[in-house]
Parts: C-alpha cells; structure tokens; sequence
C-alpha cells in the first residue's frame, strides 16, 4: 500500500508559507538557509517525479490513474500560480529572487514532466490558467528565438523556419480573450523540440524539403504555411511554358506530396482541415485547372490559324497606375491574404490582375515578377502603400 503522506508536503509549505508575503518567515531566511532550500528544491523535484511513477504504477485501474495524475497536475498549477503571486509581491535580497525563479521553473518543469509522460490521463481541451499560461509563454518564447537564430543551410528552409517562427509567435502570444488549452501547449512544445532537433543537412529531389515534412508531418495547417507551400509549387509550374510541361511537373510533386505522412491526431489549428485534405483538394483544383486550361490552349491555337494572330485583350485594355511595380505586389498579396480575393492560388491573382496593369515607367509588366517582389518589400513601399490606403479611406468616408 502506498504511503498516504503528501508528496507535495515540501513545495507546498514553502511556497504558501514561507513566501507568504504576510508572514515573517521570509525576512529571518539566512545566506545559509538559502543555500539549503535551493539544493533542496532540485532534491524534492526528482522525489515528487518517483512518487508519482511509483504511485501511478502500482494502480490497476485507469479511473484511478486519472484522478492521481490530475490531482498532481492541479496542485502544481495551483502552487506555481501561489509562488508567481507570492514572488510579485515579496521585496527582497537578490539572493532570494533567485531563490523564488528556481522554485518556479522546478514547479513548470514538473507540470511538464506529467503533461509529457501521462498526456493520456489529462484533460487536455481544458484552458490554461493565465498564470500558468505566462511561463509557458516564455519558455516557448525562448525556444523560438533560438529557432530563430539557427544557421541553416537551406535558402528554402530559411525562408520557411522565418515564417513559420512568425506564425508560432502570433498563435503563442495571441490576446484574444481566449486561453490556450493544455492541447495546444503541448503541440507547440513538441513542434518547437522537433524545429530544434532539425537536422538541415538532409536533402531531398521533392519540392518538399525535410523541413516541409516535419511540418506536414505534425499537421502544422496554418493558412500562411499552407500558402507559402502552393506558392513554391505554382512558381516552380508557371517558370515552365508549355501547357503539357506545367502539369506534368504539377502532377510530379503531386506524386511526392502523396508519400508524405500526416498525424492527424495532432493540429496546429483545430478549427481548420488537416493540412494533407487542404493540399490534396489544392492539388485536385490545379490539375483540373491546368487540363482546361490546356484544352483551351490548343483550341486557341486551332483558332488563331483559322483567324490570324489577334492580340491579348489586355495589350489593348490597360489601365496605368501610379503605384510602382514593388507597391501593387504588396497590395495583391495583402487582398489575397485577407482573402478580399479569392482564387485558387495567389499566383492566379497576380496572372489574372496584373497583364491589365501598367506604371508611367513601364507598359508591360511580368506577374511573376510583380508576385515575387511582394515577398521582399522594402519599408519606403510599404510605407508608401500604407499612407495611398489612407488617403483612399479618407475619401471614403467623405461620401
């Protein structure tokens, strides 16, 4: 039979009485008492991780083993949020502050050693206390910026890992109204382990790099990484010229695309499809697209045989505009990414709009150019949009 004792006992009377910020306890800590606590703090974390491996073991039944492993993660939340409280209101020696930091991270540590090992007994849609959610936020924080400042190899998986980074940041940070649950916590702490872990040295023929099957591997469905995944794709198809080159090449990553593996019991965006149903419908759309758009064309062709060679109804329907190259990118990209326009891909946007576009400088301009220059912005011309959207809005509101 189990000791009844309270394994917790230690952790829980120095963080509800010592730190207690009405007690005196806190004030007759010496230099030495410090020292003792915090190599104690260490000692008490590996007894509290046996206890409970040791408790959880010698249960039987599952309905036991949920209610143990949700009573300790309660109670460890429930005392990092006391020591967090506690440690904003105690003004003390350095010493101490220290002291107060080391009790924190062991408690955070614990709480993840439980959500690591027995996510399965754990109610995981539940919200994170805000609290809690605080040193999560920083410690995914951290993990990120460390993402950030690796060394890749890459070009590719530069551009990606910089994205990617940016869309972490805004999901982890979002202030919404709306806590992140446990389920979410864990998924960008695997993610973010995985992104450390990577090795970039790997190469690969796909247009898939082991980057993008990490990603598409841990159902990393966002919109924007989604987007950036067709975007490659349709850059690489429409370099090509021939009709039947397009969509053999669409059909090859097609192929790639197939063999990847996607863990559809984990998401990024529980409210959006997995990332492999979003890709595989965009897939379907483009290759239907290409094998019309290839019947068109050789219908045309048959056409302008019979007929002569007349010229592209855009050559003769442009309107200028006094935004530059660089500017009308940025605006596009923003329509499509705001979904103000929708079309299958971002590229068809840009192939669509821009043929009718000119500058004072320049009659014909080359979509793909105009689309890859909107990636890259520099601050004059975003400045510059920003400042044309404001006077436009101005007008509006005048009428």
């Amino acid at each position: 039979m189990m000791n009844s004792k309270y394994p917790l006992e230690w952790f829980d009377s120095l963080i509800l009485h010592t730190f207690d910020p009405l007690s005196i306890n806190i004030d007759s800590l010496t230099d030495n008492d410090i020292a003792v606590i915090s190599e104690n703090i260490s000692k008490e974390s590996i007894k509290i991780q046996i206890h409970l491996k040791n408790e959880v073991f010698s249960l039987k039944k599952k309905r036991h083993i949920r209610v143990t492993v949700r009573q300790y993660h309660s109670t460890l939340i429930f005392l990092l949020e006391s020591m967090i409280e506690n440690r904003t209101k105690v003004q003390q020696s350095e010493k101490i502050i220290q002291m107060a930091d080391l009790v924190i991270s062991s408690l955070d540590y614990l709480i993840s050693f439980i959500e690591d090992r027995f996510t399965y007994y754990l109610s995981l849609d539940e919200r994170v206390p805000i609290t809690y959610l605080m040193v999560c936020r920083k410690e995914l924080a951290l993990k990120l910026q460390r993402i950030s400042k690796r060394n890749l190899d890459a070009e590719l998986d530069i551009l990606t890992v910089k994205q990617v980074v940016k869309i972490l940041q805004n999901a982890i940070e979002a202030d919404n109204g709306k806590k992140l649950t446990y389920r979410q916590i864990l998924y960008f702490r695997e993610l973010l382990k995985l992104l450390e872990e990577h090795n970039d040295n790997l190469e690969s023929p796909s247009i898939f790099t082991p980057l993008d099957e990490l990603l598409i591997d841990h159902n990393f469905n966002s919109v924007q990484y989604i987007s950036i995944l067709t975007e490659r794709m349709t850059e690489q198809i429409y370099k090509t010229e021939k009709q039947s080159s397009k969509l053999s090449l669409l059909l090859l990553f097609f192929k790639d695309f197939k063999q990847l593996h996607s863990n559809v019991k984990i998401t990024f965006d529980a409210s959006h499809q997995n990332i492999k149903d979003v890709l595989e419908n965009w897939f379907v759309s483009e290759i239907s697209f290409l094998q019309n758009a290839d019947e068109i064309e050789a219908k045309d062709i048959l056409s302008s045989k019979k007929n002569g060679n007349p010229s592209h109804p855009a050559d003769e329907n442009k309107i200028q505009c006094t935004l530059s190259s660089d500017q009308m990118g940025l605006i596009l990209r923003a329509t499509d990414e705001t979904r103000v326009l929708k079309a299958r891909s971002m590229s068809l946007i840009f192939k669509t709009i821009v043929p009718y576009l000119s500058t004072p400088f320049k009659r014909n301009l080359s979509y793909q150019s105009v689309r890859s220059k909107s990636y890259n912005p520099e601050e004059k011309d975003k400045e510059f949009v920003i400042k044309t959207l404001e006077k436009i809005i101005k007008h509006i509101k005048e009428y």
